[in-house]
């Protein structure tokens, strides 16, 4: 089964057991954020993942503040 979030991220059964990533790639969200949190720059994980642009990060951040609010996920 496969859920769009955004235009950036899904769920996907198939892709990672289910967990949020990047469409088209096998990066999972949690990678970024923690990432973030580690302190890297977004400029470093672009490097580290080349696939991914600044809007995917933005979409990262997007999916943790809905999701720590308890908002709705999933892309109307």
């Amino acid at each position: 089964m496969r859920v769009e979030i955004n235009d950036y991220i899904i769920m996907d059964t198939e892709i990672c057991h289910g967990k949020p990533t990047f469409k088209g790639t096998r990066i999972m969200v949690w990678q970024v954020l923690e990432m973030l949190k580690s302190g890297y720059k977004v400029e470093d994980i672009l490097k580290e993942f080349p696939s991914l642009t600044e809007n995917h990060i933005k979409a990262a951040l997007e999916f943790a503040a809905k999701k720590a609010a308890g908002e709705r996920l999933v892309k109307a």
